[in-house]
């Protein structure tokens, strides 16, 4: 895909890591994904951006304070380009979400989290300007996001509904899987907790594309991070790895397949 100026309204926009420590964690990114890192001042302090050439792909910034009284762990967080943060919010609350923050404004747009019925956390996000561009699909930016989760059917009608997302499902490696799809595009998936997981917390996970999921796997490890999920392919998807940085943020890896 190009690099995106304006983000379609109710697909994902960012992703963004929430670390105890965003001076580790940068090295770490740097070399597993080759990220250029740029600061930026912010009322919380640095804001780490990651570029890859000139497009931003991510950004890292520390952990809020309101969230660790939460008990949030370090994570991404993925974000949802919205037109109008109040009304979506409203609307996440009539539909048995929770709001956490928010709407409140965030440098030059707006932005709030919100807990789906069924707890994954995700972030929705308003700018009435051009953030520059977002490189989404290509090596080692973000490529897909992943809610997993132990109520589907809860969870699917919350994102369908405020989202307007038609939910699809599809057969993936003798499990259902649920692509949501914005006209004939899916934006995201779905996936109900395997038993490994069963103890996992509903979340929101963000992959991100690359070149060998092997060798990516293999450099986690040497960097101080943990393979959660060992490399594994999916028919005509591509080969994926589930990881964990040594803060503890957990992201996918994929190779997608190259006859797709």
């Amino acid at each position: 895909m190009p690099e995106i100026t304006k983000p379609v309204t109710h697909t994902f926009c960012w992703v963004e890591l929430n670390t105890s420590d965003p001076s580790a964690a940068r090295p770490f990114y740097e070399k597993l994904f080759g990220w250029k890192m740029n600061e930026m001042p912010m009322p919380t302090g640095n804001y780490l951006m990651a570029n890859v050439g000139d497009a931003s792909v991510s950004g890292i910034t520390k952990l809020p304070d309101e969230a660790k009284k939460m008990g949030a762990p370090p994570h991404w967080l993925s974000y949802v380009s919205v037109d109008d943060p109040e009304k979506t919010v409203d609307k996440a609350k009539s539909l048995g979400g929770k709001v956490l923050t928010g709407p409140k404004q965030w440098g030059p747009g707006t932005i709030a989290l919100i807990q789906d019925p069924s707890g994954g956390v995700f972030a929705i996000w308003h700018s009435p300007q051009s953030m520059g561009s977002f490189l989404y699909g290509e090596p080692n930016a973000l490529c897909w996001n992943e809610l997993m989760t132990d109520n589907v059917d809860q969870a699917g009608k919350f994102y369908a509904n405020l989202f307007n997302w038609k939910p699809e499902t599809v057969n993936m490696t003798g499990e259902a899987y649920t692509i949501f799809k914005k006209g004939e595009q899916g934006t995201s998936g779905m996936m109900g907790k395997p038993a490994m997981a069963k103890n996992a917390p509903t979340s929101w996970l963000a992959y991100f594309a690359v070149g060998n999921v092997d060798q990516i796997a293999k450099k986690t490890s040497e960097l101080g991070g943990k393979v959660k999920h060992q490399p594994t392919d999916i028919p005509t998807v591509g080969r994926f790895a589930i990881l964990e940085d040594p803060q503890g943020a957990v992201f996918g890896v994929l190779q997608p397949d190259k006859k797709n």
